[in-house]
């Protein structure tokens, strides 16, 4: 199957996220994580990448990226490929080491931006790794709390250039809550389109929302084309509504209302 191409604007902001093959630990010790960065920042100068945020867990990484050009599929496979090569090096192994190509989600408003550094920077809070913000060393927060030397990458960061230590501390320092992981999980889920050099955010809808005020087989019909458009699949769309699989097939098919069904 040949994967879509991944959507990629001028002076974009990302959510980039890679694990490692079948959750396997990639990073064994603090040489591997400094390895890893110091990739980061070297390659991160040749493709004017800034890096406002980031956290290196034991399986998987986050990095809070800002792109000035069309380069980020360019900038991370880079970037895994010389971290691999490393990692393969060291350990005397060979194969895959990252589960698949990286995540990126589009950073679409100042809210879910925010909100993303909070989600990065508390990552080994939330996975109970530490007790508190300013002692994990492998995020930016820590060497800004410390007064350490941060990478150039890093250097027009948010972090840096926004917030004093008692305001990052206040800003960082309280635990995620609730309702702003399932804020960040609905932005995930959000489409990026852009046509005419615009950009289009698509929210996917619940599935239940698809069908809250559907009462006639028009409706239904438009409701069970809008719910595929968004990525439900035919089985599921049927099990809901209670119908066939080849009603909702033909419903599809037809590319409208259909409303003799």
């Amino acid at each position: 199957m040949v994967r879509p191409l991944r959507i990629e604007f001028d002076g974009a902001w990302y959510h980039v996220m890679n694990r490692g093959l079948e959750r396997r630990v990639i990073f064994r010790d603090d040489g591997d994580r400094l390895a890893f960065l110091n990739l980061l920042g070297e390659i991160s100068e040749t493709f004017a990448i800034e890096v406002h945020a980031y956290s290196l867990m034991d399986n998987h990484y986050h990095l809070l990226i800002e792109t000035q050009k069309e380069n980020l599929s360019s900038f991370m496979r880079i970037v895994n490929a010389n971290y691999a090569k490393y990692f393969n090096k060291k350990y005397k192994r060979s194969g895959h080491l990252w589960q698949d190509r990286y995540k990126s989600k589009y950073i679409t408003s100042e809210n879910y931006l925010y909100s993303l550094i909070r989600y990065i920077e508390n990552n080994p809070l939330e996975a109970s790794m530490i007790d508190k913000i300013s002692t994990y060393p492998y995020t930016l927060s820590f060497l800004i709390f410390n007064a350490m030397q941060y990478y150039p990458c890093c250097g027009d960061s948010i972090l840096i250039k926004q917030f004093d230590l008692k305001t990052l501390n206040e800003f960082l320092g309280e635990p995620m809550s609730e309702k702003e992981l399932e804020y960040i999980k609905t932005k995930e889920k959000q489409k990026i389109l852009k046509e005419d050099g615009i950009l289009h955010v698509k929210q996917e809808k619940q599935f239940q929302e698809h069908f809250y005020e559907v009462c006639t087989k028009a409706n239904r019909n438009l409701a069970i084309l809008n719910a595929y458009q968004d990525g439900y699949s035919q089985v599921s769309i049927a099990s809901y509504l209670n119908v066939s699989k080849s009603l909702i097939s033909k419903v599809v098919k037809s590319g409208d209302s259909f409303t003799g069904v």
